[in-house]
């Protein structure tokens, strides 16, 4: 099962709360497709997921979605795949910078806020792809077991 939607941009503060143009553009309306895709892959198939896997798929969607809008000029794309045993997610978003793990601590030694979202996207899924867009941009797919 596949699902595919294509988004404005998201720029100003107030536009989070409100889809732009005729896609979803906000972290729940991605965890929403993958609850749905998730639950018509164990209808038709009269299989249950596994319940903190499926979890873990919805946490890696908000963290892609998250950092999409805040460091990559808006989410413009998103993707949600569901096979005999995983999600595959893919966000796609305007920024050619690739994801990094920032230090915890400021230069004063302090604990930063944020920096966490990248380690765990990494940590919940088995597999995470970093592909540039031809048009400029980039996706990032995770695959995250579920069944």
């Amino acid at each position: 099962m596949r699902a595919k939607y294509r988004t404005e941009p998201i720029d100003a503060p107030d536009a989070r709360a409100r889809p732009h143009g005729h896609g979803p553009c906000r972290p729940a309306d991605v965890r929403r497709a993958i609850r749905c895709a998730v639950a018509c892959r164990c209808r038709d198939s009269g299989s249950p997921c596994d319940e903190n896997g499926l979890s873990d798929a919805l946490l890696v969607a908000s963290e892609l979605t998250t950092n999409a809008i805040l460091h990559g000029g808006g989410i413009t794309e998103y993707d949600v795949q569901v096979d005999a045993h995983a999600v595959r997610v893919s966000v796609s978003d305007r920024s050619d910078r690739l994801p990094v793990v920032t230090d915890p601590l400021d230069e004063r030694g302090r604990r930063r806020t944020g920096g966490r979202g990248w380690p765990i996207v990494c940590r919940l899924s088995r597999d995470v792809r970093v592909t540039d867009l031809p048009a400029g941009g980039k996706r990032i797919t995770a695959v995250v077991s579920v069944f």
